[in-house]
């Protein structure tokens, strides 16, 4: 069969420079290594590990796990993690011994497999500060994806390269919490000092990408380069812009302008010389998505190469529905950047001028931007605020305060000061101007009667102004409860939406509202305090 004599061609041709025997991996498994895309496609509907859809995307389902599994994530702790890791629920520790256990039980579950996947790839586009990762997968699909999500080597690169970090990611491996000191059978154990990721139990692919981001944000600080879950694009006068945002914000809907060149949707580096883009793919929300309201995004998924994860779809005629949720909101689409017109040719910029803080803000509190001082994008940083929505959770009945430290707690090995003061620090020498943006709710609560959420077109709109320097000349007024500066009217914007009290049918309402919400930003940010100068907490929301 022409399916069986490609795929016997592949397993004969593929090679490594640095062999798996050489970084101490056994295994009697036909190992493919660094394939492409469609003879990945082929292995992965070869082994039944997904289907076409009618444009020739690639559809998997990721199993039970659709998100990532927070709880089951370890840190091995010893000499080189005792002092700059913060741990707690975040990073929660492995003992040395528990590690040496479940480093065993993984190797001696590769060396018994019949097939692997290896792909040789970059952490980071800026070449003095990426790192190799070679990541073994035993799913064809995961090592697609890795490959589009990573920074794809040239030949000449491949050639020479030597993995320094490496991730083995096993899915049909269970761990067991007596022996390996996890939570579950499910595992995701990071060891610093060996430079090895081991990931069991899961097949949900984003476990791979964001273990490559906390390395990262693990070694870079200490290079004093600014590691950021972010997006980042650059405007025709040549100046770049970065997004922070937590999921559901707009962080990848907004940086996709065609007006602007995309450097990355979500993880980037902040360098004396550049930002630049740890990955060289992106990884989209699908859930509702349109060709109306995110083309760029839509056209994707059109597109031989891309993988979609938990997608519904109708069998018979392999038509997408991105409005189904039946198993998961979190439907997602991985593709290669470039697949997004526009896109930035090295997937880096020069440092940004403009900072945005994106957040949604489901107590309709929040003016739909504000202009913030160095000390005040600080405070806003450490506590990345946005809300859950009634509905996108079970038992979530009302607006819900979410803080999510740096817009990436989940990521960040070492203590949020570091990243702070390194933000604070890096818009003080480059002078950039910062905005926290609202793309939540206006004129009341997100669940009450009639309101609704802030028009995307007025949110660029405002984007737009503040990243062509046009709203700096517009008149301020300073916020009362957030102490900000908001812009009193902007053309082409509704001026109700500026004003958050006044689009309130009761601003007495607005104002018992305004002040939970306050409460909330106190509350939260108290465990910073001692690590934060006095401008940052004076930057704090003002209780009545």
């Amino acid at each position: 069969m022409r399916g069986s004599f490609i795929l016997t061609e592949i397993a004969l041709t593929a090679s490594l420079t640095h062999s798996l025997a050489a970084q101490g991996i056994e295994t009697s498994a036909t190992v493919f290594a660094n394939l492409g895309t469609a003879p990945l496609v082929e292995h992965a509907l070869k082994r039944g590990e997904g289907k076409l859809t009618k444009d020739g995307a690639l559809l998997v389902d990721t199993g039970k796990f659709t998100g990532r599994s927070v709880k089951d994530k370890f840190v091995v702790r010893d000499a080189v993690t005792e002092e700059p890791i913060n741990w707690g629920p975040i990073n929660q520790p492995m003992t040395v011994e528990h590690w040496a256990n479940l480093k065993a039980d993984f190797l001696a579950a590769v060396k018994d497999h019949s097939e692997l996947y290896v792909a040789d790839l970059f952490g980071g586009s800026q070449p003095q500060y990426r790192v190799n990762v070679r990541v073994i997968t035993e799913m064809a699909w995961h090592s697609l994806f890795v490959r589009t999500l990573l920074v794809r080597p040239t030949a000449e690169e491949l050639a020479s390269f030597a993995p320094e970090y490496t991730i083995i990611n096993l899915p049909s491996f269970k761990s067991n919490p007596e022996r390996h000191g996890c939570r579950s059978d499910t595992v995701i154990a990071v060891n610093f000092t060996e430079k090895l990721i081991l990931i069991g139990n899961t097949e949900y692919s984003g476990e791979m990408k964001k273990g490559v981001f906390g390395l990262l944000n693990f070694l870079l600080p200490a290079q004093g380069v600014m590691p950021m879950h972010c997006s980042a694009n650059i405007g025709a006068d040549g100046t770049s812009a970065i997004f922070f945002g937590l999921s559901g914000t707009g962080k990848t809907t907004l940086s996709a302008d065609a007006s602007r060149t995309l450097i990355g949707d979500d993880e980037h580096g902040w360098s004396d010389q550049a930002v630049f883009n740890f990955e060289g793919g992106c990884y989209a929300k699908m859930i509702n998505l349109s060709a109306e309201g995110e083309p760029e995004i839509y056209a994707t998924t059109k597109m031989f190469g891309t993988i979609l994860e938990n997608v519904t779809i109708d069998e018979d005629t392999r038509e997408l529905d991105f409005t189904g949720a039946s198993k998961t909101e979190n439907t997602r689409g991985a593709y290669p950047i470039e697949f997004i017109p526009n896109t930035s040719e090295k997937n880096l910029g020069p440092a940004p001028s403009n900072v945005i803080m994106l957040t949604a803000d489901a107590f309709g509190v929040l003016p739909p931007i504000a202009r913030l001082t160095a000390d005040q994008a600080m405070y806003y940083f450490l506590s990345g605020y946005t809300a859950k929505v009634a509905g996108t959770e079970i038992g979530v009945t009302e607006p819900e305060a979410t803080f999510s430290t740096c817009f990436g707690a989940a990521f960040m090995p070492r203590h949020p000061s570091v990243y702070g003061n390194l933000l604070k620090k890096r818009i003080a020498e480059g002078g950039a101007q910062c905005w926290l943006v609202n793309t939540g709710w206006s004129g009341g609560r997100a669940t009450d009667p009639g309101i609704n959420r802030m028009p995307i077109k007025a949110t660029r709109a405002l984007l737009n102004a503040a990243l062509d320097g046009s709203l700096n000349n517009a008149e301020f007024r300073k916020d009362p409860n957030f102490g900000f500066e908001v812009p009193v009217a902007v053309p082409g914007v509704d001026s109700k939406l500026l004003d958050p009290r006044g689009a309130w049918a009761d601003p007495q309402a607005y104002d018992q509202t305004a002040q939970e919400l306050v409460s909330k930003f106190v509350e939260n940010f108290a465990q910073f305090d001692a690590y934060v100068d006095e401008g940052v907490r004076q930057s704090a929301p003002k209780a009545a």
